[in-house]
């Protein structure tokens, strides 16, 4: 049964996120606590089941919404000012320090699922992450797609995008089934980000002017499955390659080898796939 505290975080500019807290439910406590990074237009309820699960195994956990997402949109979604760079740069790090406060930890271990693990290298308290896994986690290069999104990707990036901006005021993604509606400025840096290898490092010098990606030391393990149209191989090497010196391990999961008809992009947190979920935790241990 999901037991949890809402909470409301509070961004260096001011910007009020919602989130949740789930303390630890074990006689053996672990010793950091797990800040769960969502996708892009995936809200906090997402990972409840996973997050009760990972509070009954001795840890403390917070996860959030991004601006622009779920609880932490305030008003119409196309006045939202929200975008990626601010996810990375303010709700992040602020995630980061009221998980602190509330657990007295020194560190955290993030869990980043796709754009939630992407970001580290404009995250400005990133040493206090002890570790990453990256679930899903990879740059989400175009052109290293597979599959149907290979084929919707440059449509929606290209096409939907530029004229929703402007028709809608948003990024219309809830339609296609891939999460919450985005905020414009959100939708137009995904497709800026994708174009091009190395996803963040895309806005460096231009809306991104600190960039943490050589000072980043700590273990950093990518966990994507074979049949994820997105977080392709190629695709999880080219967001390890921004860490240079930071250790990096990569972990393939097989839907047949699981007992899986398919993963992809989202399953891995989804209760259906809950014989998985020991295999994420496990990478969460130092």
């Amino acid at each position: 049964m999901s037991q949890f505290e809402s909470l409301r975080i509070q961004c260096q500019d001011g910007y009020p996120l919602s989130a949740r807290f789930y303390a630890q439910q074990s006689q053996h406590a672990k010793p950091l606590p797990v800040l769960i990074c969502p996708a892009t237009g995936i809200t906090k309820q997402f990972y409840d089941s996973y997050a009760t699960w990972l509070a009954e195994q001795g840890y403390d956990v917070l996860v959030f919404d991004f601006r622009g997402i779920g609880e932490s949109l305030y008003g119409p979604l196309k006045k939202s000012t929200a975008s990626i760079v601010q996810w990375g740069q303010l709700d992040i790090p602020a995630a980061i320090e009221a998980l602190l406060a509330k657990t007295q930890a020194q560190q955290v271990i993030l869990l980043g699922h796709s754009a939630g693990g992407q970001l580290l290298g404009i995250v400005p308290n990133y040493e206090k992450v002890a570790k990453v896994v990256a679930v899903s986690g990879s740059t989400g290069h175009i052109k290293n797609l597979k599959g149907r999104t290979k084929l919707l990707a440059p449509v929606m990036f290209k096409l939907i995008f530029p004229l929703a901006r402007h028709t809608l005021g948003y990024g219309p993604t809830n339609a296609i089934g891939m999460g919450e509606d985005l905020p414009k400025d959100v939708a137009r840096e995904w497709a800026q980000f994708c174009s091009k290898p190395g996803y963040i490092i895309n806005a460096l010098g231009k809306t991104v002017q600190q960039d943490f990606h050589q000072q980043i030391h700590c273990p950093i393990t990518a966990v994507w499955s074979s049949d994820d149209e997105i977080a392709t191989e190629s695709n999880v090497k080219d967001l390890l390659r921004l860490y240079p010196n930071a250790s990096t391990h990569m972990i393939e999961l097989k839907p047949k080898m699981t007992g899986h008809k398919t993963i992809g992009h989202m399953s891995m947190f989804k209760r259906s796939h809950q014989n998985l979920w020991p295999e994420i935790e496990a990478q969460l241990q130092l």
